[in-house]
């Protein structure tokens, strides 16, 4: 289940830590374990190592590193877990109590029992980067000021870097969405930008066809429309959409 569009869903490091700056040794040679401090959301009597493997886990599900919301500098710099100067640690912090909320209101809103509803993580929006923005948005807001060049320059920078992962929409789907949003725009040209770009990754798209149809009939190029459509009809014999507005077209 997605949480509603735009939440940052659980936040990288709601949970801090310190580490002492000098550590004693422990009975074998082993240096001692500070204690965690300034614990807020997750128990304070929660073990060390269940901490640090939901620390790990959220930082995961984000794409980021312990400095995303730690003061972590590393060897020689600013080492201060327990910090809460960083803004990305308090907005952690809210979307661990907002996700505590949503579990908790879940079941009833689906009607099934706790332990057969899907429960919402970080992962659930994030999905390895930490702004869970679409890509359909992403690229509109990188075509505002260069058009559908700019806009297919930030999706192939994007595809290069997230590809295989489950970060974006990279099926054939993502780009007939953000053409059908061009074309809803009144940008027919970017919308047949978009639909050929779409073509180089899924040649044999049916629906690819059938939307750049419908752009090329809107700006008034009926032929093109035909050529569209019967190329589309061509990939997918069963496609009736695309079958009964060639006929209509023909007519």
């Amino acid at each position: 289940m997605r949480v509603t569009h735009g939440l940052i869903a659980v936040g990288l490091v709601a949970v801090t830590a310190s580490y002492a700056a000098a550590q004693a040794p422990a009975a074998g040679g082993q240096p001692a374990q500070p204690p965690m401090t300034n614990l807020q959301i997750i128990p304070k009597d929660t073990p060390r190592a269940q901490v640090l493997q939901t620390m790990q886990a959220i930082a995961g599900a984000l794409g980021v590193q312990c400095n995303y919301c730690h003061v972590f500098e590393g060897r020689g710099g600013r080492n201060d877990m327990a910090s809460d100067e960083k803004p990305t640690k308090k907005a952690a912090r809210g979307m661990m109590l907002l996700t505590r909320d949503i579990n908790t209101k879940l079941p009833e809103a689906v009607g099934k029992s706790a332990d057969a509803a899907t429960r919402v993580g970080c992962a659930t929006c994030h999905r390895g980067v930490p702004i869970p923005k679409q890509i359909t948005d992403i690229v509109t807001d990188a075509s505002t000021s260069g058009g559908a060049s700019a806009g297919l320059a930030k999706f192939r920078e994007l595809r290069e870097k997230f590809y295989g992962g489950q970060s974006y929409d990279f099926s054939e789907n993502g780009l007939l969405q953000i053409a059908q949003r061009a074309n809803a725009a009144s940008k027919p040209d970017d919308a047949l930008a978009y639909l050929q770009a779409n073509l180089e990754y899924y040649p044999k798209s049916s629906r690819t066809y059938a939307l750049m149809a419908q752009v090329h009939n809107a700006k008034g190029d009926k032929p093109a429309a035909i050529k569209d459509l019967e190329k589309a009809v061509e990939l997918d014999p069963n496609n009736a959409q695309a079958r009964t507005q060639l006929e209509n077209l023909k007519k």
